[in-house]
Order: structure tokens, then C-alpha cells, then sequence
């Protein structure tokens, strides 16, 4: 159902000396999602785990709350010039009573790999209330746990050892065990995939968790936590200011910089473990 990578003829130059070599690069097609066969939005992604990433799609936007509100999530015939299904159409029928997405969640275009909320029907939409907001989880981390997981969850990504061009995410339990990691040429969909599985596996809300991500922190991948009851969220790069305010709005805990012995917290400091005692603070 798609290929993960491909290969393409590049000229290598090194030292002055150039030679011709097949490279590995990461797949980037088409998904469109729809509800109900209403076109609700298409996401440029790698293909692979896309019943999840409808899943974690739907959940961040508000859609649905729980596995049971899905009926069925099938591939549509959408076929290639060569009459080949390219299975990057994927229909999602809701369960009955579960009302379909009103006109705010619609994307008007398509959203790239860099930029999930571009084409928005309107900005206000972004701000989607969550069923599961995180601010009473009671779930404590330490801070020699948080600085071990962006080498488990590199360990974890496999097609970027190959390409060196893909996103990542992983849930983490708060001893450090890595429960589920997904990798996607867009940030946002790695997310949606992580938290789309964790759906389809009943771990919604995602209490008690950690959501570490490759790359900066945005306003929509925090808004994506919250709305699936993440309460840590932890970056290798730095957040956005609406991310921070974000998090802080919602009683999430949010990490930056994540790397080597150091980190940022920007909020929710108290669930933050020291050597010596939990941080206090906002």
C-alpha cells in the first residue's frame, strides 16, 4: 500500500570526485480523508499506518473521542494511469449518533508535510475544546527519564536511518518505555499516527504519558496532546509562543530543547522530577 521509500539516481560529489549512486528517499503522496464520502481533507504523507493517522486526524479535530465512534475506515478505488489503485483515498464512516464534522474542521486546501493548519475554514477553529484535558493527571516524570528519549525514539526510527528525511513520535510511559513510535515526512501526521493507534488500542485519554516529538513544538502539535489527554509533551526544538500558552491554558506540561543532559520546561513544571525534589512553578 505505497512504498515507504524510493530510490533515485543522484551525482555524488566528494573531495572533488563525483560519481552516480542510486539514494533512498522518504515517500511523500496524497492521502485524502473523508467522512461519510464528504472530501474532508487531504494530507501530503508517507504512506503506511493510515487508518491511524485517520484516526489521530479525527480525534484532534474534535471529530471523535473513543475507537467505538468509527464504523469502518476503508481504502476508495483511486486509481494511477496505469489503472493501479494508489490506496491514498481512505473513507471513514462515523458510528450512528455520532454527529458528522461541521463546516470549522473542513479544510479548504490541502495541508503540506511542514504546515498542518494551513487552509484552515478559519483560525478560530483551531482551538478546539478537548474532552480530555490534561491538567488534574497527577503523573510525575524525572528529568533523567526525559533526557534518555530522543535516543530511544531515534533508535525507533528505522526509514529515517535510511533516508534521513522523516519526522517522528513516540508515547512514552513515565518510566521511560517506549509504548508506540511512528514516522512521517510531516510532523503533524507522525503525531496523528502516534495518537491514532493509541485510539485503536482503548489508550484514549493518553493519562500517565509522555508525547516526544522530533523537531520544533507548534501550536497545532500541543493542541493535538491536549486533545487526546497527553499531559507531557517534549521536543528536541523549541516551541511556539501559542504552543506555550497553550499548554499553560490547559494544565499541560511542555518541554523544549531536549537534548543531551539539559532541557527547557515551559510549563507545568511541577511534574518535572529533579535529583534533588519536584520543580515548582508554572
Amino acid at each position: 500500500m505505497g512504498r515507504v521509500t524510493v530510490r533515485r539516481p543522484v551525482l555524488h560529489i566528494e573531495d572533488g570526485q563525483t560519481r552516480r549512486r542510486p539514494d533512498a528517499l522518504a515517500a511523500e503522496e496524497p492521502l485524502e480523508i473523508r467522512v461519510g464520502g464528504r472530501a474532508l481533507a487531504v494530507t501530503m504523507r508517507t504512506p503506511g499506518h493510515d487508518v491511524e493517522l485517520a484516526h489521530g486526524f479525527l480525534l484532534t479535530e474534535g471529530v471523535i473521542g473513543d475507537r467505538e465512534d468509527v464504523a469502518t475506515a476503508r481504502y476508495c478505488d483511486s486509481v494511477d494511469d496505469s489503472g493501479r489503485n494508489t490506496y491514498n483515498v481512505l473513507d471513514v464512516a462515523l458510528a450512528p449518533g455520532v454527529p458528522p464534522p461541521d463546516d470549522s474542521v473542513e479544510r479548504r486546501f490541502y495541508t503540506t508535510s511542514s504546515c498542518g493548519v494551513c487552509g484552515k475554514a478559519s483560525l478560530d477553529a483551531v482551538r478546539t475544546k478537548t474532552r480530555y484535558a490534561p491538567g488534574d493527571d497527577p503523573v510525575r516524570v524525572t528529568s533523567e527519564v526525559l533526557v534518555g528519549l530522543p535516543d530511544t525514539l531515534r533508535a525507533a526510527q528505522a526509514v529515517f536511518e535510511t533516508t534521513g528525511g522523516l519526522h517522528a513520535a513516540g508515547l512514552f510511559r513515565p518510566d521511560g518505555t517506549l509504548i508506540v513510535a511512528r514516522e512521517d515526512v510531516g510532523r503533524h501526521n507522525a503525531v496523528d499516527k502516534v495518537l491514532g493507534h493509541t485510539l485503536l488500542a482503548g489508550g484514549v485519554p493518553a493519562s500517565g504519558t509522555v508525547l516526544m516529538v522530533s523537531g520544533r513544538t507548534s501550536f497545532e502539535l500541543t493542541q493535538k496532546a491536549v486533545m487526546a489527554g497527553v499531559p507531557v509533551l517534549a521536543a528536541v526544538s523549541a516551541p511556539s509562543s501559542l504552543a506555550v500558552e497553550m499548554a499553560r491554558e490547559t494544565g499541560m506540561t511542555l518541554v523544549g530543547f531536549l537534548r543531551g543532559q539539559s532541557m527547557n520546561v515551559y510549563a507545568g513544571t511541577e511534574r518535572i522530577v529533579t535529583a534533588d525534589a519536584p520543580l515548582v512553578g508554572g
